[in-house]
């Protein structure tokens, strides 16, 4: 069993994300009264039948809101699983 491990870095969550087949999504419909983006995900298609509610946003404006709401990757280095958590 591997270990998680929690960054903030940019540049690592970004390469763990195209190494695992990861792309910066926004799920449908939930911003709060339009403010803001919805929530965040990095979403694996390939993994994934439920396409329909995930939206692809770049990394620049995952990052954007990623640091806006104060987050952390959470997620195993074998791509097993990830979660953004709060970054206390």
């Amino acid at each position: 069993m591997s270990e998680t491990k929690k960054t903030t870095n940019p540049k690592e969550i970004q390469e763990w994300a195209k190494k695992h087949g990861g792309i910066p999504t926004i799920i449908k419909g939930t911003d709060k009264k339009g403010k803001g983006e919805g929530l965040l995900r990095i979403h694996f298609p390939e993994k994934s039948d439920q396409d329909d509610n995930f939206e692809e946003i770049s990394w620049e404006e995952f990052f954007k809101e990623f640091d806006h709401s104060k987050l952390a990757l959470l997620h195993d280095p074998n791509g097993n699983f990830n979660k953004l958590v709060n970054r206390d």
